[in-house]
């Protein structure tokens, strides 16, 4: 039997997709102005700059992207040292930034919803694995940086 795994990007793009249907569908009150999409976008560009420097930080340190498999480091440094899930973090603010530029107040529910869902499926089994594996590193790097901000 083979178990199907929805990985977070996946769960991106479905973020992404629900941002568009609440948008054409539901979107409550709208907020559109020039403002808000440029503020949009620069959430989404940070999102995208965060995701890609953290996953490269992952790549440097020669361990695995793709959550819960060949987890052979405990990446600390650099984006790492002031959230401990900047790859999550850079999907949530991207989900923000096309929330924030479609402009429909309904979207803005798109984020935290994408937040517990990562939190709950895949943050919290990875710290029971790294305590697992990491068993003085992780505890002494969970008290320094917090989970998300």
């Amino acid at each position: 039997m083979v178990k199907r795994v929805i990985y977070p990007p996946m769960w991106l793009v479905f973020g992404i997709l629900a941002i568009f249907a609440l948008n054409e569908f539901y979107p409550g009150v709208r907020f559109t102005s020039l403002a808000s999409q440029l503020l949009g976008g620069v959430i989404l560009v940070v999102g995208l700059a965060l995701l890609v420097v953290a996953g490269g930080l992952f790549k440097r340190a020669g361990t695995d992207l793709i959550p819960f498999r060949n987890v052979s480091a405990l990446v600390t440094g650099g984006v790492y040292r002031f959230t401990r899930n900047p790859m999550y973090l850079g999907m949530a603010a991207i989900l923000l930034g096309v929330a924030v530029t479609v402009g429909a107040t309904t979207s803005l529910l798109i984020p935290p919803l994408f937040m517990v869902i990562i939190e709950w499926r895949y943050i919290r089994p990875e710290e029971t694995l790294l305590q697992g594996l990491f068993p003085e590193e992780f505890p002494s790097y969970c008290q320094r940086v917090r989970r998300w901000l």
